[in-house]
């Protein structure tokens, strides 16, 4: 497929096992063109998940912008990222990493989706599996981004399934309310992939291993571990998940949405 065909993505995320999970899709899949990676604060600090989008993308000999963003909720204060769910660096602590060369865009992440929208109106999808700052603050320097984004595709939020950090909230929009409101209400074409689809996809951990197994390479060696420590935590939350371990592939949907 040709690179007019693809679908021109900025991907902005808080990697994260699930978001590496689905950057990783996203990087392999030859209808989707990532433009740039914009992180945020969420499940680590906004400085880790720029590290983290660096090293993913390094490893993966892909050379990609990747900015820094919002580092704290929009009104509310700001809480400890879960490192028992996804580890302190957010890859399920790594013992050791690559050395990389790859370096962060001097933009701002809203300042790099409003550069990229204007220079390219009416062909990005904006694909937002974190906390929603990003977002809100690109609307906020450009008025006019719902009219010059193609759509918009976040994974957050929730319908009818519980949620995931309160028996009603879903994490990410938690996070950050008052930019999720922003994002929300802006008039764009938006989709959410939340918990009622999130929920009823397990990617199981043998999925990985064969994986790794096969391609011998340290981004799927990389990515096996991770997933090995977020299934962990998601056995000791659901019997099913315990007999055989998986997780739920939260971010990965919000990709299989664009391209289905």
């Amino acid at each position: 497929m040709n690179r007019q065909a693809r679908r021109k993505v900025i991907y902005d995320t808080d990697p994260g096992v699930d978001d590496a999970m689905a950057l990783y899709f996203a990087l392999a899949h030859p209808g989707i063109d990532i433009l740039g990676i914009t992180t945020t604060f969420g499940n680590v600090s906004v400085e880790q998940a720029a590290t983290n989008a660096l090293y993913l993308t390094s490893i993966a000999n892909q050379q990609i912008p990747v900015t820094k963003g919002v580092k704290s909720p929009w009104v509310k204060p700001g809480e400890a990222p879960p490192d028992f769910i996804h580890g302190a660096d957010g890859l399920g602590n790594l013992s050791t990493r690559a050395a990389t060369t790859n370096v962060v865009d001097p933009r701002s992440s809203a300042q790099f989706i409003v550069d990229m929208a204007r220079e390219q109106p009416g062909e990005i999808t904006l694909v937002a599996v974190g906390p929603l700052g990003n977002l809100a603050l690109a609307l906020k320097l450009e008025p006019e981004l719902p009219k010059l984004v193609r759509e918009v595709i976040i994974m957050g939020g929730t319908i009818s399934e519980p949620g995931n950090v309160s028996p009603v909230a879903e994490a990410n929009i938690w996070n950050d309310p008052h930019a999720a409101d922003l994002v929300f209400t802006a008039g764009w074409k938006l989709t959410m992939v939340g918990l009622d689809v999130t929920h009823s996809v397990v990617t199981h951990l043998e999925l990985f291993k064969k994986i790794a197994e096969h391609q011998k390479h340290i981004a799927t060696d990389t990515l096996h571990h991770a997933v090995a420590f977020y299934s962990n935590f998601y056995s000791g939350l659901h019997p099913h998940l315990a007999a055989k371990p998986g997780c739920f592939a939260h971010d990965l949907l919000a990709f299989i949405y664009l391209t289905n």
